[in-house]
């Protein structure tokens, strides 16, 4: 009986030794994930959808490529690479699970326009319903001026940090991509 009890008593504490640490790191990355809230939101919603993507629910591994790229200097943000560099590596790998596991955010349903005739080659990568997934990133529900903003950034080669989006870019016409960002923004 003592045994038993001494086991249970050695096997709850050794739960608690494993956990505690556990805990105290994800509190740890709540609290640095609080500092993210300011643009991306506290609900997921960011504040300024025009310019700051929606991180909750996006793809982990997109997630830690683009902290990296922003910390490494393979893309540059005046406010994200700052952020990024003072951050350990292990950090950016909790903080990519931590917005993937996220819900991506309810909104409002929208008249989704009928896609683009060249969309069909965003699938191979974007999934074909636009969800993401490794290695590209969500892309259905994102606004229409970041979507447009990137897309430009693509094809004027001032975001290079995907080898294939300039070259994919500048084949389309602006008038293509436009009417992509409008497509996928409404999904």
């Amino acid at each position: 009986m003592h045994t038993r009890v001494f086991s249970a008593v050695l096997g709850a504490g050794f739960g608690l030794v494993v956990a505690l640490p556990l805990a105290h790191a994800q509190d740890e990355i709540e609290a640095k994930a609080q500092l993210c809230a300011a643009c991306h939101g506290d609900k997921g919603v960011p504040s300024d959808p025009k310019a700051t993507p929606v991180i909750w629910g996006q793809d982990q591994s997109y997630l830690m490529k683009q902290l990296r790229d922003f910390r490494n200097g393979e893309r540059n943000s005046a406010i994200m690479s700052p952020l990024a560099k003072g951050l350990p590596q292990g950090d950016l790998r909790r903080l990519a699970a931590y917005f993937a596991a996220k819900p991506w955010p309810q909104r409002a349903a929208s008249d989704v326009p009928s896609p683009p005739k060249s969309i069909a080659q965003c699938q191979a990568c974007h999934q074909p319903n636009f969800q993401g997934g490794m290695p590209a990133p969500r892309l259905a529900g994102l606004s229409y001026e970041y979507l447009v903003a990137a897309m430009r950034a693509f094809a004027a080669e001032e975001r290079t940090n995907n080898l294939d989006m300039p070259k994919f870019m500048q084949m389309l016409p602006e008038a293509e991509r436009d009417a992509i960002a409008r497509y996928l923004a409404a999904l």
